[in-house]
């Protein structure tokens, strides 16, 4: 059955507190309690008192269930609604008939007791679990709401919503690009990361596609709208959500399995055991058999088995820093044998860097002049080069004669030396020829080399790529340990790619991939037979992230990312990854180890109930079915606390 969580929760919480409050009554009344306790409570029409509040937990509190089962028969896949509606359905009407024509002993307790616990299961199921429904309204927040309109020389802000086709408008620095569109003046470079996975920003002039939601980092930009609406890019990635989590396959629970292994059961055995006995000639033990089958069949723990291990390891392993979304996915992680990670910002850190330093000098001495010149550049690979310096604990001093070259570098001097610092394109104009081989190697790498030049000679090269996460070595190395294959996508260009990939030991890679195209490789990769988890953190994930068998969204990505996963990497740590995989594979045991305590004493009950050892005087009564079913409660509760140990040593693998 699908659950709505949301609604639920409210739902299954107002119906249990009012079902416990009535049962109180009707359990203090119950003289098999009575008997038990060695207690004795009477009141004026106490059978009828117990039946009228029996009745109105079995039509409120039971309705979720009864409307479950309803569901599940049109469907043709009986689980544990059809099992739960038919133990109390049973219980109800049979024990309304001992009280109309004095039949015997009644079931109402056992009635009431059952409800509340189905009851308070599914509410703890409904709050452990959260769904993604927020993905696309935190798409639609990650566009900026109004833009600067370019109209006869004036400009005036305006909803992006009011934009259209051919309309020009102005982008400032730091402003986010308000639609789809084609830079008609202006220079800058444009920060795509979170929409197409390109970690660098890129150089953007006349005639340069941008992407509405893009983040214009320097210059003043003026672009025409070319695309508004559900035609732009980003209008586009919601759809493939919407579609991705529409085609979501539910797999049915291991509860709902057993569930309905012991309805096929309980109805068979109860199907025989009334015939038999009726047989024999004796309708009433008969009857009484069947329905002592039918409603010890669905024991009060198998209602808790799942959800009581679900609520312990999502509340645990979210203080490690993973947060389970999607129950199912998080079951199903234990079966995973590919990890498919985005490289920008989920293996890598999602900045820029220094990540190589060559010095043909004193290194000491060439950092301290490199970071003079860099210091007074506002160029995002100047900053990074200083960020690179201060924390060498270098001290900068100040430089005179200051120039930025456009689109090259800059000049200055420090006590009466010439220092430039520069892309390849300034070395031409300085006539400096570079032949290292170290330098090729990291151009083929894709990386950003910056040379720097003191007085007419080379003193050094910085190479600036984005960073990789210290974490991610281990993460591809104990994956490996555990049989599973690792696999990236990016939107990087091949040579960064094929870098990061070598560098981390990853199996497979894919450079240059859209937000639609990982899709398409996610599928690919399902198509050979794989259990594919996706590890992102961008809005160019979410889709991938829907896609897969399991999403996984680094917690410092957008709220897109966040939204769209099933599991989130609070830390995000993609080391969190294998402890995640360690802890889904040890909660899964822990709930077949509680099923087992919740239904597995029917292998015994039932046909104890039937009364196949009748004749040898062994017959389990009512009150014996309600005490085996209220030992195995006692179990999984225990079994379930276990689970802290596991997930603590798990942890640390």
């Amino acid at each position: 059955m699908q659950h709505d969580h949301a609604a639920h929760i409210e739902e299954f919480k107002k119906r249990f507190w009012i079902c416990l409050i009535l049962t109180i009554p009707v359990v203090l009344l119950s003289q098999m309690i009575q008997d038990w306790l060695d207690i004795a409570i009477e009141v004026p029409f106490q059978k009828g008192i117990i039946m009228v509040l029996s009745s109105i937990i079995y039509f409120y509190g039971g309705y979720p269930f009864l409307k479950g089962a309803v569901k599940e028969i049109k469907n043709h896949q009986p689980g544990m609604m059809i099992l739960i509606s038919m133990a109390i359905s049973v219980a109800y009407f049979y024990s309304v008939a001992t009280v109309i024509y004095y039949l015997g002993m009644d079931f109402f307790w056992e009635l009431a007791t059952l409800i509340d616990v189905m009851l308070l299961g599914h509410w703890i199921e409904a709050k452990s679990v959260l769904g993604a429904s927020k993905a696309v309204e935190e798409l639609v927040k990650f566009m900026p709401t109004s833009a600067h309109l370019v109209q006869n020389g004036n400009i005036k802000d305006v909803p992006v919503s009011e934009l259209k086709v051919n309309d020009k408008v102005l982008v400032k620095p730091g402003e986010k690009i308000p639609s789809d569109g084609v830079v008609v003046s202006g220079e800058s470079y444009v920060n795509e990361a979170m929409l197409t996975g390109e970690s660098k920003p890129v150089h953007k002039a006349g005639g340069d596609k941008v992407i509405g939601g893009a983040i214009n980092e320097e210059g003043t930009l003026t672009v025409e709208i070319q695309k508004t609406g559900k035609a732009t890019y980003l209008a586009q990635v919601i759809n493939l959500v919407k579609q991705a989590q529409q085609s979501r396959s539910k797999t049915q629970d291991l509860a709902n399995r057993a569930a309905a292994l012991l309805f096929y059961t309980a109805v068979t055995v109860g199907i025989i055991t009334f015939i038999v006995w009726n047989f024999i000639g004796n309708l009433f033990f008969g009857v009484e058999r069947a329905v002592t089958v039918l409603v010890i069949a669905c024991p009060h723990a198998l209602g808790l088995a799942v959800p009581l291990v679900v609520a312990l390891s999502t509340t645990i392993t979210a203080r490690k820093g993973i947060f389970i979304r999607n129950r199912s996915a998080f079951e199903l992680a234990r079966n995973v044998n590919v990890i498919v990670f985005d490289k920008t910002g989920t293996l890598t850190e999602g900045k820029f860097g220094v990540s190589n330093v060559i010095s043909y000098i004193n290194e000491p001495e060439l950092l301290k002049l490199t970071g003079a010149i860099e210091i007074n550049s506002e160029h995002m690979i100047a900053r990074a080069i200083v960020d690179y310096i201060k924390n060498k604990g270098i001290q900068i001093p100040a430089v005179s004669e200051f120039k930025a070259i456009p689109g090259k570098g800059a000049y200055a001097k420090f006590e009466g030396k010439e220092i430039y610092a520069g892309s390849p394109g300034l070395m031409q104009e300085l006539n400096i020829n570079i032949q290292d081989k170290q330098v090729e190697d990291l151009q083929k790498q894709g990386k950003t080399i910056i040379y720097v030049v003191i007085d007419g000679q080379l003193a050094g090269v910085f190479a600036l790529s984005d960073i990789i996460r210290k974490e991610s070595y281990e993460a591809v190395k104990k994956l490996k340990e555990m049989g599973i294959k690792t696999y990236m996508i990016t939107g990087d260009a091949n040579e960064v790619a094929e870098s990061v990939a070598k560098e981390l030991g990853i199996d497979q890679y894919y450079a240059q991939v859209l937000p639609h195209q990982k899709v398409d490789k996610i599928k690919e990769i399902k198509q050979k037979g794989y259990k594919v988890a996706m590890v992102g953190d961008g809005i160019n994930d979410a889709p991938a992230l829907v896609a897969s068998d399991i999403g996984i969204a680094i917690g410092a990505g957008t709220d897109v990312a966040i939204e769209s996963a099933d599991i989130v990497l609070v830390k995000s740590n993609p080391l969190d990854v294998t402890s995640m995989i360690s802890l889904s594979r040890v909660t899964y045991s822990k709930m077949v180890q509680n099923l087992w305590w919740a239904a597995g004493y029917n292998i015994i009950a039932i046909p104890l109930a039937a009364g196949i050892l009748v004749n040898y005087g062994i017959v389990i009564s009512p009150a014996i079915g309600a005490l085996l079913m209220s030992l195995s409660t006692i179990i999984v509760a225990i079994n379930s606390q276990t689970l802290r140990k596991y997930l603590h040593e798990s942890s640390n693998y």
